[in-house]
């Protein structure tokens, strides 16, 4: 497992709580608290980018 510098856990309302992480070689990771050994990666910038598009509402239809 990379060495991974996890953030402090974002927990909407009832519902699992998510944790955003990167490592050294600027990968980032996504990963559920509490079971972050099983996590989702990509380069920083590909996080960026699924944030911009989050914050711009083109995954509304997902809630």
């Amino acid at each position: 497992m990379p060495d991974i510098h996890w953030e402090a856990p974002f927990c909407g309302e009832g519902s699992a709580c998510f944790r955003i992480g990167t490592d050294s070689a600027s990968n980032a990771y996504i990963g559920v608290a509490g079971a972050e050994n099983v996590y989702l990666t990509d380069t920083r910038e590909a996080l960026r980018a699924l944030i911009r598009v989050i914050k711009a509402g083109k995954a509304d239809h997902l809630l």
